[in-house]
């Protein structure tokens, strides 16, 4: 049956009934699919009518013109399964959508039009952006409650009042999706300031504000900026983000139940950014450029409603509570409930192939004069490996970068002599110097540590430029991409070179239903673990915050288990143990 969600004056209605928007964001994109069910239930006890989710191009897209809407990214499965529950959905296609995600959604395979400005009424970039929604909006059209479905609003562009003035462009993104029959509630998002809503809001469309704390400063400003209009916080951040080298975020329950009931009793709606945070699996975490180039972590765990893994957490029964007094009636009782965590224990890992070996196992080299950016070959995502050799005589000299992004490790003579990491740390490494006959092999391995996700440094390049022995340029390379989407052509042995990048592979059983666990790569330093060929994401002991990776058990089965490490630095020993409890908040001398 039809149905409509709009708003009259200050009030919201559904199907003509005065209606309050309770929403939580969850993306099904950092959470398993065989948990969906289960973290939407818990949304729903929660007291939750609405459940919020991005759309994420650069998944949905990986290859122009090659799109993907199966498994964790079946979108049309997720907002089923809201809908079965009794959950309306807020859906929010970007094409931009931040979420401390790689290039904040946009695919990487843009950085090729190199004439192409991004997020703009640029030609070029909305024939992009409309390819992506042709392939898109068709999937989810019938969802609309309009048509009967479960979805009562969508998003034009996110935050672009952050980024941009560029109205012809927002309103290119609407007519989209007016020319896809998208009928429901469109509106914007951005921050409660002049500037952040002059430039990303269209007047046709409801606007609502993003923040954190100071409720009914931040309504004031919106209610002046748009009068007569429901109040609503399109990102209430009960949480906060974590970028390696600094602290784990966490916020008091009492606090942010207290700022829900507020702006509840205010007449607010809201929706809960995040009730769930999930997981950066594989290379997907963003970046934060500001003073400095900051990688976010691994996890999303976000100090959401429910943890990385799903459990519930204090906040999660502190808003319940607050929903029941505002409702004045008791929510049923919970049905959901943690899943079992187990200490799988040990694991030695005993093969293991070096990276010089297994970059030409992986990959063709590209022969170049000079080093290229990751984007400039075809590869977006993992690591590149340059090769090169250098011949006497010669005299000695420093290694000089015209551009590290993000990270290298630098080997001479399959040495390493130490490593660049953007903002946080440059070796001073010396080129020896070299008499006539004599050469000197350097392999520089480059890490993409995740492009920035917000902000006007979007256009984020990932690889070295300009190699020079002091003052000269070096010419002469091959370069080996490494996105480690697929590991299964390695050939490993049992001869372990603890100081030299490589993968360390072992397998482990499991003798019953497998369990949701954590892995603590206690004898390594930097890098990403496989599980079954599914990448669960990077660690990097040395900086935290975060130490384990969470392994859901749908990344398991019952018998032999494949664990691949492949370690960018060095090796202490080749062990991991499989945890029960997750490690997120590693502390930091001052």
């Amino acid at each position: 049956m039809m149905g409509n969600f709009n708003y009259s004056g200050d009030k919201f209605y559904l199907n003509g009934e005065e209606f309050t928007v309770i929403s939580g964001a969850m993306h099904y994109f950092r959470i398993p699919r065989e948990y969906w069910r289960d973290r939407l239930t818990k949304l729903k006890e929660c007291g939750f009518n609405t459940v919020e989710t991005y759309t994420c191009w650069n998944l949905h897209e990986p290859v122009e013109g090659q799109f993907d809407f199966s498994g964790m990214l079946d979108l049309p499965a997720y907002i089923d399964i809201a809908n079965e529950l009794g959950l309306y959905c807020i859906l929010r296609p970007g094409p931009y959508i931040c979420a401390e995600w790689e290039s904040g959604g946009l695919p990487a395979w843009l950085l090729n039009y190199k004439d192409m400005n991004l997020r703009c009424n640029d030609p070029e970039f909305i024939n992009k952006v409309e390819n992506y929604y042709n392939a898109l909006l068709p999937k989810i059209t019938d969802k609309l409650i309009t048509n009967g479905g479960n979805i009562i609003m969508m998003q034009i562009e996110n935050e672009y009042g952050s980024y941009g003035n560029d109205h012809e462009y927002m309103q290119k993104i609407a007519d989209i999706y007016i020319k896809h029959n998208i009928d429901c509630l469109l509106f914007t998002s951005d921050g409660a300031c002049n500037s952040m809503l002059n430039g990303g809001t269209l007047p046709q469309y409801l606007c609502v504000a993003n923040f954190g704390s100071r409720p009914d400063e931040n309504f004031a400003k919106l209610e002046e900026f748009r009068p007569n209009q429901p109040r609503m916080c399109g990102e209430y951040w009960c949480g906060w983000f974590d970028h390696w080298h600094d602290m784990h975020h966490t916020r008091e329950p009492e606090e942010l139940a207290g700022l829900f009931k507020d702006m509840l009793e205010s007449g607010a709606s809201l929706n809960f950014y995040m009730f769930h945070g999930g997981t950066n699996f594989g290379f997907m975490n963003g970046a934060n450029h500001y003073e400095k180039f900051e990688p976010t972590i691994t996890s999303y765990d976000y100090n959401a409603l429910l943890s990385e893994a799903g459990d519930l957490t204090p906040a999660y029964f502190a808003v319940r509570k607050v929903i029941e007094e505002y409702t004045g009636k008791n929510l049923p009782p919970l049905t959901v409930k943690n899943t079992e965590k187990v200490a799988y224990g040990t694991v030695n890992l005993t093969e293991y192939v070096d990276v010089f070996t297994a970059a030409k196992q992986l990959s063709e080299p590209v022969k170049s004069p000079v080093c290229k950016f990751m984007e400039d070959i075809g590869q977006y995502y993992g690591y590149t490996l340059y090769s090169s050799t250098l011949f006497g005589p010669s005299e000695e000299h420093d290694l000089n970068f015209d551009a590290v992004n993000d990270r290298a490790n630098i080997y001479f003579d399959g040495v390493r002599k130490g490593y660049i990491e953007k903002s946080q740390h440059e070796d001073n490494i010396r080129i020896p110097a070299l008499e006539k006959g004599q050469k000197l092999q350097i392999d520089i391995l480059n890490e993409n540590m995740g492009r920035v996700n917000y902000g006007p440094h979007i256009m984020d390049r990932k690889g070295i430029k300009g190699v020079r022995a002091g003052l000269q340029y070096h010419f002469g390379w091959e370069i080996f991409p490494l996105p480690m989407d697929n590991l299964s052509s390695l050939n490993y042995s049992k001869e372990i070179d603890k100081n030299v990048s490589g993968f360390y592979r072992a397998t482990f059983n499991i003798d019953e239903q497998p369990k949701d666990t954590f892995i603590n790569p206690v004898g390594f330093h930097k890098g990403n673990i496989f599980i079954n060929g599914f990448n669960l994401g990077r660690y990097y002991t040395d900086a935290g915050p975060q130490i384990t990776l969470f392994c859901p058990a749908p990344m398991l089965k019952s018998g032999e288990n494949e664990i691949i490490v492949f370690e960018s630095d060095y090796c202490d020993e080749a062990i991991v143990e499989f945890t029960d409890t997750p490690i997120l908040d590693k502390k930091h001398e001052e």
